[in-house]
């Protein structure tokens, strides 16, 4: 039975199509706090600067009022003209200033801490997408998912920079001018900015939950557009074999259609929200100045009262005008890092259990004992399979598509953990050490290469990193593709193009060759690696395979059965099960499944199973 510690999530198992269900904004803030906690003393700093610059700022208009009403002198009075007001305007520079010099102290001092958070937790949802399994990578829609990735690294440069150069200071101002309002006048200006504020306020956050809706499906339908395209582009050799790039630009443009239909709502409630918030800032102003000027003409405030008044409205309600925007902003950031932190929440299907230490390697002796498996719990692929690659040996497994012969790589590799039974690698259970360390003593040529988009001896390098110029060409001439790369113009800095698809088939499978036998593992596996080469590349890469076999031990998946001749031991597999073992000359000798591929194979036809069973792997990740 799978131990409960390492049992698949329904959480990952389940396909990631449909929308998460979103955490509440407190939770995604108690979320991002930790990361900003380690840049607890520059939040501090920035903070005081901010501070700092709002002092300055609400000072402004206290200075212009008197300013205003100094030159409101007796006629002939020339030192006070001449003194006063120069004395005071070098103030008001001062001021303006030391309000902008705050502000770009704040700005640099923060920087890091905004952009180490964003590094922090970029990084760690990478790691986190790395380690996540097989099945996970396999149901995910790139295009969508990079998306999410890339909106929710811009959320969190944007959620610190609106909350701490927005919101805090506008709150700061606000009870600074409330305070001044009320100490200096009557209490009447107070109520007047509070009720207008108040008012403000609510409908902002009101109408802005309201069109959250429409910016939630707008984004939606943007990671929806963005897949499409994606996920054409990178199956561009295919659009071109069946002439469909009208069919992809049609579906991509009805993704376009339904985006600007949703961004056009998204506008159209914009527009109310800025309507109506301008409508309350004209209304407290036209209240404001009327009281300011009722109080000028009854003598008991004077012009500069009213100077200072109309500043402070101004001031207030210019960083109030971007509330709604501000506050939606903040809003659809949250929504964002959400999504990025239910990537980095997605539970692992395998996971090392808490007690796994590293593998110790003794000859790289494999069992299978009695191996249960299933993708999908009503369509099992292994049924009881026992055998054992001793170490320093060589066994091969053939059989018709769909058998569940790369199941066995798979399960070995630990993309899966098995259902009952189980694998042992020097006695060791796979579920009891490490991955990391189960990997390195593996190398697999895979059946299906895909390349970085890099250069040729980036890719083979790739197999062991560290490795010199000289140790990467050796491993290119054993898998015999050190001569064609010499034969480009630029040799091993010759770029392979996206997923390798400026090099044939043949030339991938050879850098994966050249990579597996660069990393020299004592654990081999080879999935068809031979299937996309020539009969004479074929021989020759198959000697030197077995050279670097020897001593070692090794897996061989083959569809040829004339590559597996030379194997200690043969296991033929069909629907699961393993129906026939032996060397070559042993099961020749049974007459049985294996002579009868055999045969065919010699004659040049092939099994009919092989036909029929190739349709069960239709469903992607079970593909055997």
């Amino acid at each position: 039975m799978r131990p409960a510690a390492l049992a698949a999530s329904p959480r990952e198992a389940s396909a990631p199509a449909g929308p998460a269900v979103p955490r509440s904004d407190w939770r995604t803030l108690r979320k991002l706090f930790p990361y900003l906690w380690q840049y607890r003393w520059r939040v501090g700093i920035a903070l005081a600067f901010m501070v700092g610059a709002k002092l300055a700022n609400v000072g402004v208009p206290l200075l212009l009022k008197t300013l205003v009403d100094s030159l409101s002198l007796k006629p002939g009075d020339a030192r006070a003209v001449l003194v006063v007001p120069i004395g005071l305007l070098l103030a008001y520079g001062g001021l303006r200033l030391s309000t902008a010099l705050f502000g770009e102290l704040r700005e640099l001092v923060f920087a890091k801490a905004t952009e180490g958070t964003a590094r922090s937790i970029s990084l760690s949802t990478f790691r986190h997408l790395h380690d996540l399994s097989l099945r996970f990578h396999l149901e995910r829609q790139t295009g969508g998912m990079t998306r999410d990735i890339e909106r929710g690294t811009r959320a969190v440069h944007s959620l610190i920079s609106y909350s701490l150069y927005s919101i805090f200071p506008t709150l700061i101002e606000v009870a600074l001018v409330l305070g001044l309002l009320a100490v200096k006048f009557d209490a009447w200006f107070a109520w007047i900015t509070l009720a207008a504020l108040v008012l403000y306020i609510t409908f902002t956050v009101t109408v802005t939950n309201w069109r959250t809706q429409f910016r939630k499906q707008m984004n939606e339908l943007d990671s929806h557009a963005h897949t499409r395209a994606v996920d054409s582009l990178l199956n561009y050799e295919t659009v071109k074999y069946f002439n469909n790039e009208d069919f992809e630009s049609r579906r991509y443009d009805e993704s376009l259609e339904r985006l600007r239909r949703a961004s056009l709502k998204a506008q159209t409630t914009l527009s109310i929200l800025n309507t109506g918030q301008q409508l309350i800032i004209a209304t407290g102003l036209v209240a404001m100045l009327w009281r300011a000027t009722t109080g000028v003409v009854g003598g008991h405030m004077t012009l500069g009262d009213l100077v200072m008044i109309n500043a402070f409205m101004i001031q207030l309600y210019i960083p109030l005008n971007f509330l709604g925007v501000i506050y939606r902003e903040i809003k659809q950031s949250l929504t964002d890092l959400d999504k990025m932190f239910t990537l980095l929440e997605r539970e692992r299907e395998v996971a090392d259990s808490p007690d796994a230490h590293p593998l110790r390697v003794a000859g790289a002796h494999v069992r299978f004992d009695q191996v249960v498996f299933a993708y999908e719990p009503d369509r099992p692929i292994l049924h009881g399979i026992s055998f054992e690659i001793p170490a320093g040996r060589t066994v091969a497994v053939v059989g018709p598509s769909g058998s569940g012969k790369s199941t066995l790589a798979r399960l070995l590799y630990r993309f899966y953990d098995v259902d009952s039974g189980r694998i042992t690698f020097d006695g060791q259970d796979l579920r009891e050490v490490t991955q990391s360390s189960l990997r390195q003593q593996i190398g697999i040529v895979p059946q299906d290469t895909v390349l970085f988009n890099d250069t040729v001896a980036y890719n083979i390098g790739y197999g062991r990193a560290g490795a010199s110029p000289a140790e990467i060409e050796g491993a290119a001439r054993a898998a015999r593709i050190h001569d064609f790369i010499m034969s480009t113009p630029k040799g091993y800095e010759t770029p392979v193009g996206e997923r390798g698809l400026k090099l044939s088939g043949g030339e991938k499978q050879r850098v994966a060759i050249a990579r597996t036998l660069l990393k020299n593992p004592p654990f081999l596996i080879f999935d068809e690696a031979t299937s996309a080469l020539d009969s004479a590349n074929e021989r020759a890469i198959q000697a030197e395979l077995q050279g670097v076999a020897r001593n070692k031990s090794a897996l061989v998946i083959a569809h040829r059965l004339s590559t597996v001749v030379d194997a200690h031991q043969i296991l033929v597999m069909d629907r699961g099960r393993i129906i026939e073992r032996g060397t070559h000359g042993q099961l020749l000798e049974a007459d049985g499944r294996y002579a009868e591929m055999w045969r065919l194979q010699q004659s040049g036809g092939d099994l009919p199973e092989n036909r029929e069973e190739g349709k069960e792997g239709a469903d992607g990740n079970q593909v055997a």
